[in-house]
């Protein structure tokens, strides 16, 4: 009781077994992603200084246990049970840290309303180690619930495991679908068998929304959330009309409270952009050892989410971005997710990102990164900024562009802002007019 336990395994059934083991001696897991490079593994390791390290060997996989049973831990509903560390798409990923009452709350908040203790059948869309499969194992084994297993992410494996299983909810986040959709042979595939695509991570683009409910014939659900939220926010509902399921989050899930406050910590006007506070009895206790961080994240209760948006007056949130990616033309704020939302309705561009770059006169331009439709055929920097000032003001419009095959992405499958500002930093020079 009291120890740490750290996995660095791969998303297979040893993982759930070396979970399910620490829980029941008392000990706190802390899920370390795999896919992290040896100086980020070390990083986390070394926040929770752990007692055992539970990881892969090439040459030996054996466990020998001697000496009795030992007793379990004491029946307290507030024991520190599962660390969760952060992306780290910024910096050094931190480690939040959950309960047994909060894991309740999530299983409460997130599935139970849902899906009851009926089983459910799913794929390892994400590493074991991200907050949407760590939180919610103790539901997963509570219902029985099966969990395919993937050695690696690769669309038409995806695709083929989905048909074969005939699995009905699809999760993950959208890159995935994306490649999904790109399948050559996905129109030929036999897909009826899904329901629902459930997608977080990130926004959904409106134009991938659209297409994948169309191709799949299936609703689309987007959540936003955080691991600080226990993964637990909003959602946009399976049957939302457009307004909602294409240019929203949706809204707060029952037993969550969202609000918008401004730079002075003062509740914003209905409708107004402003930093997304969250409050719920799922969201973190806090940063493993790490009070400064707790206290500037966790105020009166309330998570700093770090995002932007706004909340009309049906309670709809819509999202404008991360505090640190709005940037500054000229003295205008530019939102980031609005130009990408734009950029992503041009027929040739897949996927989009946008970053600012310092400029001597503007202050920052924005540099979009692009991957094309048709790699042999990518569009130009002007045929982007005609489409985009069809809906954008000026200043809000792309002065340079990055062509890429894929976008930089974090082990936890989102973007890489690091990786990002280092692409922009050699992009062309901004046009002359």
């Amino acid at each position: 009781v009291g120890s740490v336990v750290a996995l660095t395994l791969r998303s297979q059934a040893a993982w759930v077994v070396a979970y399910a083991a620490a829980a029941k001696v008392g000990a706190t897991v802390a899920g370390v992603n795999p896919r992290l490079t040896p100086t980020e593994r070390d990083a986390c390791l070394n926040q929770v200084t752990p007692d055992l390290v539970v990881a892969h060997s090439d040459d030996v996989y054996a466990l020998r246990v001697r000496g009795g049973r030992p007793d379990g831990p004491p029946n307290d509903p507030d024991r520190p049970v599962a660390i969760v560390f952060t992306s780290g798409t910024t910096g050094t990923p931190k480690g939040a840290w959950f309960t047994d009452r909060q894991l309740t709350a999530i299983t409460r908040h997130d599935v139970g309303d849902h899906w009851g203790d009926r089983p459910f059948s799913q794929y390892g869309s994400t590493q074991f180690a991200h907050v949407g499969f760590t939180t919610k194992l103790p539901w997963y084994l509570r219902t029985g619930s099966t969990t395919h297993l993937l050695r690696h992410w690769h669309a038409s494996d995806v695709l083929d495991l989905i048909e074969r299983e005939q699995i009905g909810t699809i999760g993950g986040v959208a890159p995935q679908v994306a490649l999904m959709l790109r399948d050559p042979n996905f129109d030929a595939r036999d897909l009826a068998c899904v329901k629902l695509l459930v997608m977080g991570g990130a926004p959904s683009a409106p134009s991938l929304v659209s297409e994948a409910r169309s191709r799949f014939d299936a609703a689309y659900s987007i959540r936003w959330s955080s691991t600080e939220s226990g993964g637990v926010g909003s959602a946009t509902s399976p049957d939302a009309p457009d307004h909602e399921a294409l240019h929203s989050v949706g809204r707060a899930r029952p037993g969550v409270d969202v609000i918008v406050r401004d730079p002075t910590g003062d509740d914003a006007p209905s409708g107004e952009v402003g930093e997304l506070w969250l409050r719920s009895d799922a969201m973190m206790s806090g940063y493993w050892r790490d009070a400064d961080a707790t206290a500037s994240t966790i105020e009166h209760g309330w998570l700093r989410t770090g995002d932007l948006g706004s909340i009309d007056a049906s309670g709809l949130i819509t999202l404008q971005g991360r505090i640190g990616e709005m940037y500054i033309r000229g003295g205008y704020n530019v939102f980031p997710s609005e130009v990408v939302a734009t950029l992503l309705s041009h027929p040739g561009v897949a996927e989009a990102a946008i970053a600012p770059r310092p400029d001597p006169v503007l202050g920052e331009i924005g540099v979009a990164v692009v991957v094309p439709t048709d790699p042999d055929h990518p569009p130009a920097l002007d045929q982007l900024r005609d489409h985009a000032a069809r809906s954008l003001a000026h200043h809000k419009l792309p002065e340079a562009l990055v062509v890429v095959s894929s976008l930089p992405l974090t082990a936890m499958q989102k973007l890489d802002r690091s990786a990002l500002r280092r692409l922009v930093d050699h992009a062309g020079p901004p046009p002359t007019s």
